[in-house]
């Protein structure tokens, strides 16, 4: 299968009537991850809208809005989604709500019901997963593929991360930015005026949940004030 992407970074629009979504094999998952190894993050984002069209979703953190600034240059009605986990930052749901604004997303907010206890207390090893991992879920029911901001430099056990996978839904995960550099995403902020959490300046270049995230020392690993002092590594979303 050859990558096939409109010109000018645009995208086929879909014929009229239902979407038709091809089925992609894992050995073509395989062939087109290393075509794209080579291709921009914008073109990798108008091959994931043109093929799957309304059942293609962005999974944001809202640490920064540059995956979304390059989504929705190529599929301005792209959905959205941020879980709400009931435990961010104050300036994560301000971000989330000026980024909101400034691009007209399509944004869903999946809010997680309150809990009687903290479960990050009562139960650490399982909140991720209830809090996190079970909204993405429901986010995702009716999707063929979905999209996130995943990069290899950012830890150890992200070294490997695909551009293109298969993951334990049976839907397409794409992570167009698998191959930047934090060089790189520093730049596309400077150069695009991208909006930034303002805890990234305070400290926090990885931000999760308020009890579980810490300011990182210059030099370190990005993501090793999530979970300090914990074995933990990944909140479940990632994992395949």
């Amino acid at each position: 299968m050859s990558l096939a992407v409109a010109p000018e970074g645009g995208f086929a629009e879909p014929p009229p009537g239902p979407f038709a979504v091809p089925h992609l094999t894992d050995a073509e998952l395989r062939d087109l991850g290393a075509q794209f190894e080579d291709a921009s993050a914008g073109e990798i984002i108008a091959w994931a809208a043109s093929t799957f069209g309304p059942h293609l979703a962005l999974a944001a953190s809202m640490t920064d809005a540059v995956l979304i600034d390059l989504a929705v240059a190529a599929a301005p009605a792209v959905e959205v989604l941020f879980i709400d986990t009931g435990y961010h930052f104050p300036e994560t749901l301000e971000t989330v709500e000026v980024v909101r604004r400034h691009y007209g997303l399509n944004l869903r907010i999946m809010t997680v019901a309150p809990h009687d206890e903290a479960l990050w207390q009562a139960d650490p090893e399982n909140c991720c997963s209830a809090v996190k991992v079970g909204q993405l879920d429901r986010a995702l029911a009716g999707k063929a593929a979905w999209m996130s901001g995943l990069r290899r430099d950012e830890a150890p056990t992200r070294a490997n991360a695909p551009i293109l996978a298969r993951d334990l839904r049976g839907l397409v995960k794409v992570n167009p930015l698998a191959n930047w550099t934090s060089g790189q995403v520093d730049a596309y902020i400077a150069e695009h005026d991208i909006i930034v959490n303002p805890l990234v300046a305070q400290g926090y270049p990885s931000i999760g949940c308020m009890p579980c995230t810490k300011p990182v020392a210059e030099g370190e690993d990005p993501r090793s004030g999530r979970w300090a002092g914990n074995e933990k590594t990944e909140c479940g979303l990632h994992l395949s």
